[in-house]
């Protein structure tokens, strides 16, 4: 994980890809998986030869027996564990044949039967100095094709892989529990079924997408925060599908039994005055303490909808989140745990984006435990028609993460591996995966028929014994427990679910989390929607100019890049005159402010830190030494920098999925996502939709992400015109987002600072400019900046009209406003206005009827667009606008559309026809003729 304070100056780590443990420095004949050509296996050979030597042997014929011996012995060796895992038993049901591949067997390797008990000299691989092959043999196929199958070989790093075999390798090595950890895990098991069976004869027929058949899940997850409370983890952020999410809710998070029958009731999650939506019962999250041995550990469940793995990136910035306020340097304190399904684990894209985070800077979490319950079943699909791979777990193998398969029916073996699992993460930092093999006793949910699809599969699940009965029975066996333990134990647990389930006909949730611990002090606006809700967030004169310094001076020793100096050198003189300050200048204003006055600003996307404009330039490199210096880094409380700019990777649904979950967990910083183009959201519309728009109304949980998608009609053809603004506002209901499409660097800047000076968060959508950002009209002055300021959600006419005499006003938004008032004024019009509507929800139609009020001679209200019809603001401004009029006195007046006709594309690609439909929309919206206009503007 990178450094989360690190320095002003970065370096470049080089032109291309490049860790500190790549390529590979040494290979031994522990690891030869990676190159089984490597000759260095002739070691092992020479060794053998010198101990059959001091041994006194001196014959040749017999010392050249000795090393080959051990080659095709380390060979064997090597062989089981690259390829054991495929011999392992790992299917509960039986139905997956691990039959035993030739090349893990003597005779494949040169043994005959004869050779088997011929001593061989293995210099203390598995725990033997020599061994013959008969002993050998059993350790091996325990070590690699019991219940557990380890893939490994595929990692780079050599000591990764030796504290792995340390862990599962060698005659000695077995899973140990003592037998109170045994009665726990059986306890576990029992708890998980019973509230499976519970629920099921409460609510027959009810949707609860039960864990029956992966009960194993329940003491697995909480080994991981028993050990991971002693290894210093302080956080879980956990995100997880619908199966089993009630039983972890309950028997993992400690989410009241009650709470959940109340829910089954149709009871709120929520006390009523909240309000909201809601969700069903298996989307919802919980946060929780739980303490193992005097460990406190605080658990969060995130909520998430049916979109399978989206919730993944949010869990992941959550907890880089909560790393960075705890200066978490390594990530040791935080841990982000992702239970997956199979199917989508091998199916959906998000897993992949999210598994190319674990080593970038930025986005690093210090390693994900992923644990996938495999139902060998994709709801009607089975496994040959759902991936291309043998397991759902290959893509893991992309980032060299260790793959851990194990029987689920086994809850030692699965409960070992998530042991393994958080000492791995805690000592190396990087992403583990659980691979649970199980079955799902009832299909996809409680009112599914599987034997459609699977009738063998679900023949065998209805003669398996519940995994209670398997384990319980071993316990039995091995005298651990006896019959009289395991019934005491079922009757109690069923004893208390039943008092839980009276008291959850009474039961009333008492209170929202949503404003708690770090979101203390922060609430709910509580004035009208449409209501002004500004607060000053203009700057002194002084910070001003210290920030004009900052934003300015080039330190000594640093080369900068000779158009880079031009460009200081123009903002240094506009800041000290004070006059022309540009939309990227506005926007450094904004961010340097912030972290003076104590807030965190973060910024992400594609190529940020330069701006695909060319426009921000955050990030200045050394022309000589690649070396990066980040001004506003310099910005630093306790000594840890206030600002970042992260330069993603190329991702849209995984990159905002994450800064959205950064967002839920620091309301003190202000979250930014930047598309390389506005329509590049299309990416992530799942995060958008499921989370942005509706996560507030659906889980109480409130956000104050910024999305910056660069928006604007130049002939940039339909790919980099559109940011799709109506999909935007076609989401606006109840407060839940701002959508604005500003037209000056000051309101930008001001609406920044009022994103983080509020007492409440919404997440904003900002429809950002293209050729605005070096327009010479869309400019601003430092007393915009300073003093006593405020984002503005209308903003008048730069050439105004007298206002008793317009006829006509045209409302609009963004870079068109500018080409409306100067074919305006090119043709001497003063009898119309135009209105730029800066904010568009929360619509600002207070403001709007006191203009026109003023407007007394008013004949005509257009509204004006470059979009499409059918895109754009037009039919949601509509009604808008009609109110308006009316509570404005000009009842029966409606407005009128000026702009392109409906389209299926977003944009032509064509320069002339562009053009051409520009100037005639302009022409239209003024009432000009278009004909003459069009003509004009296309030659």
């Amino acid at each position: 994980m990178d450094e989360l304070s690190g320095l002003s100056i970065e370096r470049e780590q080089g032109p291309s890809w490049a860790r500190p443990n790549w390529p590979v420095a040494e290979l031994d004949s522990a690891n030869l998986g990676l190159d089984p050509t490597e000759a260095t296996i002739e070691k092992v050979a020479e060794k053998a030869r010198a101990a059959v030597v001091a041994a006194g042997i001196g014959d040749e014929a017999t010392i050249r027996r000795a090393a080959e011996d051990s080659i095709r012995a380390m060979m064997l060796i090597r062989t089981y564990r690259v390829r054991g895992h495929l011999a392992a038993k790992l299917d509960p049901l039986g139905l997956h044949r691990s039959e035993l591949p030739a090349d893990l067997t003597p005779a494949y390797h040169g043994f005959s039967e004869a050779d088997l008990d011929r001593k061989i000299w293995l210099g203390g691989t598995l725990g033997f100095d020599q061994a013959s092959i008969r002993q050998i043999l059993p350790v091996l196929q325990a070590n690699y094709c019991g219940t557990v199958g380890l893939e490994y070989m595929h990692i780079n790093d050599l000591q990764e892989r030796r504290f792995l075999q340390d862990r599962l390798e060698g005659k000695d090595a077995e899973i140990s529990f003592t037998p109170e950890g045994k009665q726990a895990i059986l306890e576990k098991v029992i708890q998980g079924e019973q509230w499976e069976k519970f629920l099921a004869r409460k609510y027959v027929g009810t949707k609860r997408f039960g864990l029956d058949g992966g009960e194993s899940a329940i003491p697995a997850l909480e080994a991981v925060i028993k050990y991971g409370g002693q290894m210093g983890v302080e956080e879980i952020a956990v995100g997880m599908a619908h199966r089993g999410r009630l039983n972890v809710l309950t028997n993992v998070m400690g989410k009241p039994y009650r709470a959940v029958f109340h829910e089954f009731a149709g009871g709120a999650t929520n006390p009523a005055d909240v309000g909201g939506s809601g969700d069903v019962k298996y989307h919802l999250g919980t946060s929780t303490d739980r303490e193992f041995d005097g460990n406190k550990v605080h658990l969060s469940l995130l909520p998430n909808p049916s979109h399978l793995e989206a919730v993944n990136p949010v869990v992941l910035g959550k907890a880089r989140a909560v790393q960075t306020i705890k200066a978490d340097k390594e990530g040791d304190r935080v841990l982000p745990i992702l239970l997956h399904g199979d199917a989508a684990f091998a199916g959906q894209g998000v897993v992949w984006e999210c598994l190319g985070f674990s080593g970038l800077p930025g986005y690093g979490t210090g390693g994900c435990i992923h644990f996938v319950i495999n139902n060998q079943v994709g709801f009607t699909t089975s496994p040959q028609f759902a991936r291309s791979s043998p397991y759902p777990s290959d893509v893991a193998k992309g980032i060299q993460a260790p793959i851990l398969h194990v029987n689920g029916d086994d809850p030692e073996a699965v409960t070992f591996c998530c042991k393994l699992a958080i000492e791995y993460r805690q000592e190396f930092n990087r992403d583990i995966v659980i691979d649970m093999w199980c079955y799902r006793r009832f299909g996809h949910n409680e009112g599914d028929e599987p034997s459609f699809t699977q009738p063998v599969m679900y023949d065998a699940i209805r003669k398996q014994p519940p995994i209670s009965k398997i384990y319980g029975d071993r316990l039995i066996a091995q005298g651990i427990v006896d019959q009289r333990w395991i019934d005491e134990a079922t009757a109690a647990f069923v004893r208390h679910l039943e008092a839980e389930f009276e008291a959850g006909s009474s039961y009333l949730p008492n209170k929202a989390d949503w404003f708690e611990g770090r979101w203390q002090g922060l609430g709910r606006p509580g004035e009208p929607v449409d209501a002004r809700r500004n607060v000053n967030t203009a700057i002194s004169d002084e910070q001003y100019q210290g920030l004009a310094r900052l934003l300015t001076t080039v330190p000594e020793g640093l080369t900068v890049h000779r158009t880079l100096s031009r460009i200081l050198d123009a903002r240094r003189k506009t800041l000290e005159e004070g006059q022309g300050i540009d939309w990227a200048t506005a926007e450094a204003l904004a961010f340097g402010s912030l972290c003076e006055d104590g807030y965190r600003v973060r910024l992400s996307g594609q190529d940020s830190g330069r701006g695909t404009f060319s426009q921000r330039h955050a990030v200045w490199t050394d022309q000589e030494s690649g070396e990066k210096y980040i001004p506003l880094r310099t910005i630093e409380r306790d000594g840890r920098p206030r600002f970042e700019v992260r330069d993603s990777p190329l991702s849209e649904f995984g990159v905002l999925g994450f800064e959205y979950g950064y967002s839920l967990a620091d309301p003190k910083a202000l979250v930014l996502w930047e598309a390389q183009f506005g329509d590049f959201a299309n990416g992530a519309q799942t995060i958008m939709d499921q989370f942005v728009a509706a996560g507030e109304a659906k889980w109480l949980r409130a956000s104050g992400l910024v999305l910056l998608l660069p928006h604007g009609f130049e002939g940039q053809g339909p790919e980099h015109s559109s940011a799709r603004l109506e999909r935007y506002l076609q989401l606006c209901a109840e407060d839940n987002i701002q959508v604005a499409n500003c037209t000056t660097p000051a309101n930008y800047f001001h609406i920044l600072r009022r994103q983080m000076l509020r007492d409440f968060r919404k997440p904003l959508v900002m429809m950002t400019p293209k050729s605005l950002l070096r327009h010479k009209l869309a400019v601003s002055a430092r007393d915009d900046f300073i003093g006593e300021g405020h984002f503005r959600r209308i903003l008048s006419d730069l050439n105004p009209p007298v206002a008793g005499e317009v006829t006509r006003a045209v409302l609009c938004s963004g870079k068109l406003a500018y080409e409306l008032m100067d074919a305006r004024d090119a043709a001497d019009d003063r009898t119309t206005e135009i209105i730029r509507i800066e904010q568009l929800y929360p619509f600002p139609g207070e403001p709007l009827v006191k203009r026109l009020r003023a407007m007394p001679r008013l004949e005509e209200l257009v509204w004006a667009q470059e979009e499409p019809k059918n895109n754009g603001a037009w039919h949601f401004v509509e009604d808008e606008l009609e109110q308006a009029l009316e509570e404005a006195g000009f009842a029966g007046m409606r407005p009128r559309y000026a702009g392109r006709a409906a389209s299926a594309s977003p944009a032509t690609g064509l320069a002339k026809r562009h053009a051409a439909e520009q100037a005639a929309l302009i022409a239209d919206a003024l009432g000009h003729s278009s004909h003459t206009a069009a003509t004009k503007q296309a030659s």
